[in-house]
């Protein structure tokens, strides 16, 4: 069986994600290692991520790993896995590794309110679509928004930042 764990970050700084996946390897390993008397790697391969584009996808995307769970057959409602932040986004639990986003406190000016829309969302399923779209983004390292989004991203970073033409390219005669 295959475990993945799927984290929604917005990084303060440049490069911080990486350095945060980083110490998170290394630190688990080590204990992972040491407590089982084990030696080796732990992970199959790097991590693998994508920029959102927030207004967009932000929700979205939480909905995506919320549900992920549930989608895998091993719980019947998000609320129910362990180490989700459903509990924290949904009902109010306090959990020190969430900080609401700013468009989550965008749902409603009171704690109740933020909470009883956000269970909202969950009142429909996602469309398989999306669940493709936010794969397909994050298995590639690719970015995940409106095309005039990944236009601005890939002017930023000066490399292609969307899946490229199958086949090799066209030779100029």
């Amino acid at each position: 069986m295959t475990n993945h764990v799927h984290l929604l970050l917005t990084p303060r700084e440049k490069g911080s994600v990486g350095q945060l996946m980083k110490r998170l390897g290394q630190r688990y390993v080590q204990y992972v290692n040491r407590t089982y008397q084990r030696s080796g790697t732990l992970w199959e391969g790097r991590f693998r991520s994508c920029i959102a584009q927030e207004d967009n996808y932000l929700l979205r995307c939480q909905r995506y790993i919320e549900l992920n769970p549930v989608r895998a057959g091993m719980v019947e409602h998000p609320a129910d896995y362990r180490w989700s932040s459903y509990k924290a986004n949904a009902q109010g639990v306090r959990n020190k590794l969430v900080t609401p986003h700013f468009l989550y406190q965008a749902l409603g000016f009171t704690e109740t309110e933020r909470q009883s829309s956000y269970r909202e969302l969950f009142r429909s399923n996602l469309e398989p679509s999306l669940v493709d779209e936010i794969r397909r983004a994050t298995n590639g390292n690719y970015v995940l928004g409106n095309a005039r989004f990944k236009e601005e991203i890939e002017k930023a970073l000066g490399r292609r930042v969307k899946p490229g033409k199958a086949g090799r390219p066209v030779k100029k005669e």
